[in-house]
């Protein structure tokens, strides 16, 4: 069958299922993309495979948003095509005329309640022969408010090999090193994580990772005991992570909103216990409360440092959980995403 999919970037974590469907020997595969590369992304660029295409185009500013014009691809050779693209000029003719007469499927994270312009983009989504929900939580938001196509639940799947075999880097001897990974901003939590770290006592470490943002604003009021047992390592680019998943041990995600959550599968591949806000869409489908994380109610910054505080009284917790951890990761990797892709072509092309 012939597939195609249309998507904003080239992300390493989608380049990863993208390079393991290519190898299915039942897809031809093309991938479209509206850009190169997204301005506030540091993301290196790498060569492009064969299966892969940047379209012509450019976007503008619409708020916060980046609304993409671009030359759209003939799609009309495919069996199906999957939209990866809501908020674009580019996706929304694609869903609403171009693609009228062949089968597509959105693949796409939790949308938000933005009011009745974003009600007017989603519109097309009830004519979708499927929607393919990044995660459970998605998944019941989308059969809820678009019951008519047929769903499928397919998050992000990415290679996690690179985190199972870093050596642990034990750098703290007796002290409990906590990772956050990801922009430090309001909406990933950082204010709230850098508040409950502050209850911890001289047994606990904060490794920082990521884009720096606003942490020098969260920083500034902490007083100076605590903020030398921060580390703020940086922006790191993908093949360096690993290393830095490899000295912690334990991760936290405490946002107030997340669609997904790359890194909580990064996490689950390092082998680490995970702590979660509920808000996070990757705990829902990765994080097994008390078996191998925990979860708190987003925004409640003394909840996080109770789960903290635990894995600081009871280290011995961190190794058994970790160890859930990697025995979920080998149920994660592309392959396994790209096998569920298939079955939802086949689902969509049988219907």
């Amino acid at each position: 069958m012939k597939a195609a999919f249309v998507s904003v970037v080239p992300s390493p974590y989608q380049r990863d299922l993208f390079q393991a469907l290519a190898q299915r020997p039942e897809v031809q595969l093309s991938v479209f993309y509206l850009e190169a590369a997204a301005p506030d992304s540091p993301w290196p660029q790498k060569p492009l495979a064969a299966y892969e295409k940047i379209l012509r185009g450019f976007w503008f500013a619409l708020g916060s948003a980046r609304c993409h014009v671009n030359w759209p691809p003939r799609l009309r050779d495919f069996d199906v095509v999957v939209m990866n693209t809501l908020m674009s000029l580019t996706g929304q003719w694609l869903m609403r005329g171009a693609l009228r007469h062949q089968p597509w499927i959105f693949w796409g994270e939790r949308l938000g309640r933005g009011g009745r312009l974003h009600e007017r983009l989603a519109a097309p989504l009830h004519r979708a022969a499927g929607i393919a929900a990044i995660g459970s939580l998605a998944e019941e938001d989308y059969r809820a408010r678009f019951p008519e196509p047929r769903h499928f639940r397919i998050p992000y799947f990415c290679d996690l090999e690179p985190f199972s075999n870093a050596p642990r880097q034990s750098r703290h001897e007796g002290r409990v090193v906590f990772l956050f990974c990801g922009q430090m901003i309001a909406r990933k939590g950082v204010d709230l994580l850098l508040a409950a770290f502050q209850r911890l006592g001289g047994g606990a470490r904060l490794l920082l990772v990521g884009r720096e943002a606003e942490l020098p604003q969260m920083l500034a009021p902490l007083p100076a005991s605590i903020r030398e047992r921060i580390e703020y390592a940086g922006f790191q680019p993908p093949e360096e992570l690993p290393r830095f998943f490899a000295q912690a041990d334990v991760f936290v995600l405490p946002s107030r909103y997340d669609g997904w959550g790359v890194v909580v599968n990064q996490a689950v591949g390092a082998g680490l216990p995970i702590i979660c806000s509920d808000m996070v869409g990757a705990a829902r489908d990765l994080v097994e409360e008390e078996v191998n994380g925990l979860l708190f109610p987003a925004g409640d910054a003394a909840a996080l440092a109770g789960k903290m505080q635990r894995l600081v009284a009871q280290p011995g917790l961190a190794a058994r959980w970790g160890e859930a951890s990697r025995r979920r990761a080998r149920h994660w990797t592309p392959e396994a995403g790209a096998a569920q892709w298939v079955e939802a072509f086949q689902a969509t092309l049988d219907a």
